[in-house]
């Protein structure tokens, strides 16, 4: 029995010592969402609602849920009306039209001996008061738009909306809870990226250099059971562990329908021609390889 345990020891280790890939070996994997994110406020104020519930699927864009905003509701509303008020703008363009009327008679006056000059100049100074009047109009109606725009951008703050499409992980708050950003009370609701779906694979650093991006992964996912997917290699660590002697590789797997689940683990059998390739080492632009003594 001893022998035959020391027989499968030696046969295990054969094994572990062929080249990566030379058959199509299969690694573990973790299946991962593409990316997890925390939703809040930048800003406190009272949670008025929220709009979905765990599980549910959300688009790019979304409204998930409300702060009570009726203050700056009637901020923003008030900002817009003065934005697109024409009274004052109205009142000064009139002011200059009987302005330059009664200036154009005094001057005629004057230069007929009528009227004195000091009235004639008295009419042009009311004509150009007009004129900055209307300036002002012009400029405080600007103002009020851009006001307009702040005031907008403040309330559009007390409305969570989801960034990507995805799925509702969990909701952390409730109708009625003040959020407090940076006081950890500030997440709402936790969303995830579940298309693509992101893979990571810790493989030996015997196999560095062998996996190029975009190279097609065979994956095999414990859930569906017997399900089998092509994933692709998305990016390769140019780092290795050097205690443990691996480094990590990323796949990208497309799941449009949501038939795979994030959190399970997976095998993925890399392509058998990963070997056919071998890396050729390049000289170093800054380094220069130490020559042997000859002894000599």
């Amino acid at each position: 029995m001893w022998a035959l345990k020391n027989v499968v020891g030696v046969l295990m280790g054969m094994c572990l010592a062929l080249p990566l890939f030379a058959a199509g070996v299969v690694s573990d994997c973790l299946i991962e969402p593409n990316q997890k994110v925390d939703l809040g406020s930048p800003v406190t104020g009272l949670l008025e609602q929220v709009l979905v519930k765990r599980a549910d699927r959300v688009k790019k864009g979304q409204v998930l849920a409300r702060l009570e905003s009726r203050a700056e509701t009637a901020q923003a509303e008030l900002a817009r009306f003065k934005s697109v008020q024409t009274g004052p703008i109205g009142a000064a363009e009139s002011k200059i039209q009987f302005s330059r009327k009664k200036f154009n008679r005094r001057q005629a006056m004057a230069q007929e001996k009528v009227m004195s000059a000091q009235e004639s100049d008295d009419a042009e100074a009311e004509l150009r008061l007009a004129q900055a009047e209307l300036q002002v109009a012009t400029e405080n109606r600007q103002i009020a738009g851009l006001e307009h725009q702040q005031q907008s951008g403040l309330l559009n703050l007390r409305t969570i909306r989801s960034p990507f499409d995805g799925v509702v992980v969990e909701q952390v708050a409730y109708p009625g809870e003040v959020i407090e950003p940076g006081a950890g009370r500030g997440v709402v609701l936790r969303l995830a990226q579940m298309d693509p779906l992101r893979i990571q694979v810790v493989l030996p650093k015997s196999s560095f250099g062998k996996i190029t991006p975009q190279m097609q992964v065979d994956i095999f996912p414990e859930i569906p059971a017997n399900g089998r997917y092509v994933a692709k290699v998305r990016s390769v660590d140019q780092l290795v562990d050097a205690a443990s002697g691996t480094y990590i590789v990323m796949l990208e797997l497309p799941n449009p329908e949501l038939r795979i689940p994030a959190g399970v683990m997976c095998k993925a059998q890399f392509p058998e021609g990963a070997t056919t390739k071998t890396p050729v080492p390049r000289p170093s632009a800054t380094a220069t390889r130490p020559s042997v003594a000859s002894g000599k």
